[in-house]
């Protein structure tokens, strides 16, 4: 259903999207005295009806039940600010108390300083719950306005630039405050809290707390913690070149009060800096372990090795404590009896993820030979290669699975909305019905799943394998066979695409219709981009079964019509890329496109079905390209511009090329892109000259522009990324399988 306004010559418009596609436009009509309900006259057209077909309604004969869902869409600035200007009607239901108790501002890139002091100004004393999490363009002082909610309950100033002395003066007036999300930057000094913003802080009993530099924060001033989140995105080294330790805590006088938590989550960036920080806000927990602890989660990449201080830890959580949810270091895990010992109540995330842990200890320790895990939401069983094997002693990581695993997983755990098998080698065997694909179909309740690409091969249809491009080279006599890209049959996708329809992955995205992301990865991919180290120049090569993975699977996701997010790297069959352009058709909600080396790595072959498929994509707003020798040039990114709500474009190419021209033309044609990062094979001169010039032309309009184009292979990559808002960072720029990383819900 669209909704039109028929607006006077050359008036205001006022355009709103909301779930669905659907679009409604409310137009403010200049009128002599206040303007009446009726003036704005709406059109509505259902399915193919056109406008001209279409019977004219008056927006405000809705009800305002269903007036307030429509403007439930609407972001709070809007409301305020434009939409309530409309009329008198809509004027006194923009203010409605379901409009104005949560304000939600981390995701409005059009948002400025003034435009939050007059929300402020106009609702402040309504607002409840107010998140400005990654709001990293605003002024530091923007945060003063938040005084005037002296009625806030939930805030979440993530990504904000809040000094501790601004912090101090903020929190002595929220005497209301419950639940709070802050960044310690370097320079956070605890001694200039106030005594009134001490007392606000010990009433709070929810604190989530991103670390940038080693302190405490002001976890020591909120004695009634009930949820502590902690993110430790602390650099070994400072800017000036020195090395930072997380001794620098030990004299803090104060420390954390745990009595009464019940969630305790540690998410840690790499560096051994915060390992050491970590450990010390354990300590406390390892003296005392909360009686009430029913969360406890730890997610450390690389090796985090265990202490005598976590072992007593763990022990005392084995003895006193009965958890929902957990995750631990793989190190804290791996050949230790640990499981065994810890007890679960109703538990709805697990989190294994890269321990060594076999299919008999999870079906033995964590589902008790089978018992009912109807409670057990999420899963996480990334980079466990031995989860689905009933040993790891001698077991080969390419060996097939033990379907009987899967099928007491799938059982006991019935009511599984994400789970995370990606990063391992799951083969099934040839045994009919026991296939992983088609015990997972049971799963109806899936809103997220990751999986490896050579899972996903049918094993039957191996016998008799689609063309490749090693077999594809012509066997004759007295004839030259020219070494490099061939050319493909023409139908050679139609040829595949009429077995698909019979296999295990086919009847798999048929099964699980409101999916909602799905991510299929290579076992053995990895990114030319990690975090805090340099570029990856070689990519090992993928798992064999992954070849006869290709277009025709990749034409079955577009089943998914619910489909929202979709991650494909390390699809090295992909020949034509025919596969995208249907579910560009059929994924219609489709926000999120991650793809990362498709096809041989020589060329980019599947361009010209990503452009086809661009351009059905209006509701994309992020997407991620990773492929060696990629060219952005015109033609893409005119295709590209296609994508009317894209706002982040991040693009990772090893010895790629980009036409400046072209960037500039589509950055003046999108005008939601607020986030554009391209990390070429150019010279640092022409990626420096195009970003400056991006920047000057653009930044003006667009308050939240973030704007990064550098050599992939440059030595100062490492230096740059540190700069990347992390709302971005975490979110696109880096690639890394985000299924069941943390439990549903987390944080507000």
């Amino acid at each position: 259903m669209v909704l039109k306004t028929q607006p006077p010559p050359k008036p205001a418009v006022i355009t709103v999207g909301w779930a669905g596609g659907h679009v409604l436009s409310l137009t403010p009509l200049k009128m002599a005295g206040t303007p009446s309900p009726s003036c704005l006259a709406v059109s509505v057209s259902l399915g193919g009806e056109s406008e001209e077909e279409s019977n004219g309604v008056n927006l405000m004969e809705f009800s305002d039940e269903i007036l307030l869902h429509i403007l439930s869409y609407v972001p709070c600035t809007d409301l305020v600010l434009n939409v309530r200007r409309t009329c008198r009607k809509l004027a006194t239901l923009c203010l409605d108390k379901s409009l104005t108790h949560t304000v939600l501002l981390q995701k409005d890139y059009k948002v400025n300083k003034d435009k939050v002091k007059q929300l402020m100004r106009d609702i402040g004393k309504e607002i409840y719950q107010l998140n400005m999490a990654g709001c990293y363009w605003l002024p530091s002082s923007t945060i003063d306005h938040v005084t005037r909610c002296k009625n806030l309950v939930k805030l979440n100033l993530s990504g904000c630039h809040v000094t501790s002395l601004r912090l101090s003066k903020m929190l002595s007036t929220l005497q209301h405050l419950r639940s709070l999300a802050i960044d310690v930057n370097p320079g956070f000094d605890a001694s200039q809290l106030s005594s009134e913003c001490k007392a606000t802080l010990s009433r709070v009993s929810e604190l989530k707390q991103t670390l940038y530099t080693p302190s405490y924060g002001v976890v020591p001033c909120c004695t009634s913690l009930e949820k502590l989140l902690l993110y430790f995105e602390i650099l070994d080294r400072s800017r000036e070149g020195f090395m930072l330790s997380g001794q620098l805590m030990v004299g803090e006088s104060n420390v954390p009060h745990y009595q009464n938590l019940r969630i305790f989550y540690a998410r840690l960036a790499p560096g051994y800096v915060n390992q050491e920080v970590v450990r010390l806000y354990l300590a406390v927990l390892s003296d005392r372990t909360p009686e009430n602890l029913h969360a406890f989660l730890i997610s450390a990449p690389g090796s985090f090795a265990e202490t005598g201080a976590t072992k007593n830890l763990l022990d005392s959580m084995a003895r006193n404590v009965r958890l929902d949810a957990l995750q631990l270091p793989k190190a804290w895990i791996n050949g230790s009896g640990l499981l065994q010992h810890l007890k679960f109540n109703n538990p709805f995330y697990f989190s294994f993820s890269r321990c060594t842990l076999s299919g008999g200890h999870l079906i033995q320790r964590v589902i008790n030979g089978g018992k009912d895990l109807k409670s057990l939401t999420s899963l996480n069983l990334s980079g466990c290669v031995h989860c689905l094997a009933p040993e790891s002693l001698f077991r080969k990581a390419e060996d097939d699975i033990d379907s009987s695993i899967l099928e007491s997983l799938v059982v006991s755990c019935c009511n599984l909305r994400h789970l995370n098998l990606s990063a391992a080698h799951h083969h099934s065997s040839e045994s009919i019905g026991n296939h992983l694909c088609q015990l997972l179909s049971r799963l109806k309740h899936l809103l997220s799943l990751a999986l490896p690409v050579c899972s996903i091969t049918d094993v039957a249809a191996n016998v008799e394998k689609p063309p490749t491009a090693s077999n594809l080279v012509p066997q004759t006599f007295g004839r030259k066979v020219r070494i490099g890209i061939q050319t493909y049959p023409r139908n050679l996708a139609d040829q595949a695409n009429q077995k698909i329809e019979s296999s295990v992955f086919w009847a798999l995205m048929g099964s699980l219709r409101f999916l909602e992301t799905l991510e299929i990865i290579g076992s053995s991919f990895s990114s030319a981009m990690p975090r805090n180290e340099p570029a990856i120049r070689n990519s090992l090569p993928p798992c064999v079964r992954a070849q006869s993975v290709g277009d025709s699977e990749v034409a079955a996701i577009s089943q998914l019509t619910y489909l929202q997010s979709l991650t494909l790297a390390q699809l090295p069959n992909i020949l034509t890329g025919s596969g995208l352009i249907s579910i560009g058709l059929q994924c219609q909600h489709l926000r999120t496109l991650s793809l990362a080396n498709l096809g041989m790595m020589g060329k980019v072959v599947y361009m010209s079905a990503l452009m086809d498929m661009l351009k059905h994509c209006k509701c994309l707003r992020d997407l991620r390209l990773e492929q060696p020798y990629f060219c952005a040039g015109a033609q893409f990114f005119q295709a590209l511009s296609h994508c009317s709500s894209l706002q982040r474009l991040c693009i990772v190419s090893r010895s790629g090329t980009l036409q400046s021209d072209a960037v500039m033309s589509f950055m003046a044609n999108c005008l939601e892109v607020i986030m554009c990062h391209m990390f070429m094979g150019e010279s640092l001169t022409v990626c420096k000259n195009l970003q400056q010039s991006i920047v000057r032309s653009f930044q003006a309009d667009r308050p939240a522009l973030n704007v990064v184009i550098f050599p992939l292979l440059h030595e100062d990559l490492t230096e740059v990324i540190r700069d990347v808002p992390m709302r971005h960072l975490d979110e696109i720029t880096l690639f890394k399988s985000r299924v069941a990383e943390e439990p549903p819900n987390l944080w507000w």
